[in-house]
This record gives C-alpha cells, sequence and structure tokens, in this order.
C-alpha cells in the first residue's frame, strides 16, 4: 500500500499535541492544522463533527460514527468532496502516518466562510478536515479505579428546538458552565439538566444509572452517542435491561451505580453524585460487566476495522 507524504511547515510557538492532519487536500503535522478566523465554524461554532477511536490499532464501530457524520452534514445542508468511501481512507491515512495504536480520530466539517464576508451561508465554501491524535479519555487512570466525582448543575442544555442533538457540534458554553459550576462544589466533572430539570448529559459523555439491577439513561436533548448504544448493544448480549426516558436528579442519586459513556473513555465508573457516595470506592458489579465486554469487543471483527500502518514511518 502506498501511503501520502507528510507536508512539514514552520514550527509554531504553542504547544499542540503531536499527530497528523487532513486538510485543503493534505496530510500536515498537526500543528500546521489552521482554520481561518473568518470560518464561520470558528465565528459561528456553525459546523458539525464526529470522533472515532482506535485501539490497539483498529477502529471501533467506524461505521456508526461515519453514519452519524454524513447525517449530520446533511441536516445542515453542508457537502464535502468526499464520500464515504474516501472518508474512511483519510482518517485511515491520519492514524497509518502518525504511527498510534490508540488514537483519537476526528472528521469535521465546518461552513467556511465567503470572499466577501456575506451572511448568507448558502455562499459559504463547506471545510472538510480530518486528525488523529493520541488517545485520551475524559477519566484518568485514578479517576478509572475509583470513580469519578460529579456535581448536578441546574445550567440547561441547549433544547432541541434550538439545535439538533443528534448533530454532533460544537455548542459547548453550558457545558462549559456546568464544569465551573462542578469545579466550584469541588466536583471533578459536571451533569447538567433539559428544560424539564431531568438530567441530560455532560461535557462530551452520557450517563446512566442502574436501579435494581436494569439500567435507565437519558433520552429528551442529549447527543445519541455511539458509546452510548454500544451499552445497549452490550445489554441486549449480558441480557441486562436498559431502558430511555426521564431521569431525574433524585432517580439518579438513588441509583445502585452509576456511569458515564464517551468515545474517550468507553465505560467510566462515578463514585458520587453531589453527595451522595456509591458502593465502597469502587466500580460496581454491573459497571464493570459492560466494561469488560466493552473492551473485549475491541477485539472482534464485528465492530473493529483494523488499519495497515507503514513500516517506514
Amino acid at each position: 500500500m502506498t501511503f501520502p507524504k507528510i507536508s512539514q511547515s514552520y514550527t509554531d510557538p504553542y504547544d499542540y499535541p503531536q499527530g497528523i492532519a487532513f486538510q485543503d487536500g493534505q496530510y500536515l503535522m498537526m500543528r500546521d492544522a489552521k482554520v481561518s478566523v473568518l470560518d464561520w465554524g470558528f465565528l459561528h461554532s456553525d459546523a458539525t463533527y464526529d470522533t472515532v477511536h482506535v485501539w490497539d490499532g483498529g477502529f471501533f464501530r467506524l461505521d456508526l460514527h461515519l453514519d452519524r457524520f454524513f447525517a449530520g452534514l446533511q441536516k445542515l445542508n453542508m457537502t464535502i468532496p468526499f464520500d464515504r468511501s474516501e472518508v474512511t481512507d483519510i482518517l485511515t491515512n491520519c492514524v497509518a502516518l502518525s504511527g498510534y495504536q490508540n488514537a483519537y480520530v476526528e472528521m469535521l466539517c465546518t461552513r467556511g466562510g465567503s470572499p466577501n464576508f456575506s451572511r448568507d451561508p448558502r455562499e459559504a465554501v463547506n471545510r472538510f478536515m480530518a486528525f488523529a491524535v493520541p488517545y485520551g479519555s475524559v477519566a484518568n487512570p485514578d479517576q478509572m479505579k475509583r470513580g469519578l466525582r460529579i456535581a448536578i448543575s441546574d445550567v440547561v442544555r441547549i433544547p432541541p428546538k434550538s439545535v439538533d442533538p443528534s448533530i454532533k457540534n460544537y455548542h459547548w458554553l453550558d457545558l462549559v458552565r456546568g464544569l465551573y459550576d462542578a469545579f466550584e462544589k469541588g466536583a471533578e466533572t459536571a451533569l447538567i439538566v433539559d428544560t424539564n430539570g431531568n438530567i441530560a448529559e455532560g461535557p462530551g459523555f452520557n450517563v446512566f444509572v442502574v436501579n435494581n439491577g436494569a439500567l435507565h439513561t437519558p433520552e429528551f436533548g442529549v447527543l445519541p452517542g455511539i458509546t452510548r448504544r454500544t451499552v445497549f448493544d452490550l445489554c441486549r448480549k449480558l441480557d441486562l435491561k436498559v431502558s430511555v426516558g426521564d431521569v431525574s436528579p433524585e432517580f439518579l442519586k438513588g441509583g445502585e451505580e452509576v456511569f458515564i459513556t464517551s468515545t474517550a473513555g468507553g465505560i467510566m465508573p462515578v463514585s458520587t453524585v453531589d453527595d451522595v457516595a456509591f458502593g465502597n470506592g469502587k466500580p460496581g458489579p454491573i459497571t464493570t460487566r459492560i466494561k469488560t465486554l466493552y473492551w473485549e469487543m475491541h477485539k472482534h471483527p464485528e465492530w473493529a476495522t483494523q488499519i495497515e500502518y507503514p513500516t517506514d514511518v
């Protein structure tokens, strides 16, 4: 297999993660990938993206991430000059050129801009980009072992009538406000609520609560995460009941176990929500069963897509 060349340019004064990006038809060192300050993706958060991870040299559930990305493009009236197969090749090349066996890989499209700074989005030229950087997790190794400390913020998640949550986007100001609320309470991350005061989601993750041996997760106003969907699939394999619907703060804190899910970290246990502790400082048994099967499935060809790496990089 012939791999593309990496363009080398200048050293940036800012410190960025090492990695490989694809932009404007060429592969670049991560530090050299740039977006114009006039791009609507920067000015208006007018963009969509998706993130898939690579583990032990293989993409995990890549097809589902591609499905969501191309659905988002369609819903936002965006177009890119690549089809699904070509995007797959670009993502694969980014990972292969980086050499990372475990990677965080993103595909994104911004609205772009127009030569005359028009405010008509139809005149903007959409821009596709992709990159691969080292794998990262919402929870660090210590938090994975003993569980995250979460605080519930009263910040309200952007309602679905304003922004379709099925379109993965960069509208994070509500989530960032929730994070600062959590930090002030001594917690490590946050959950924010929907317009009805029920639990919605956190910064980059969905949440599950185990009650009487069954799993429950919020439905209204949340991103239908790929890892969230994976939990549904794993529950079928484990013969566990799971339901979606309203999850009040009281119901969440009255559960037996709580865990969060994200491409960045997978299945991550929660030790406390506000002042309520779960278990004995260790992940609960159901969380552990799901987490174990989750990582086992990374080796299964049903969900894993192996990457061919060049021998000279």
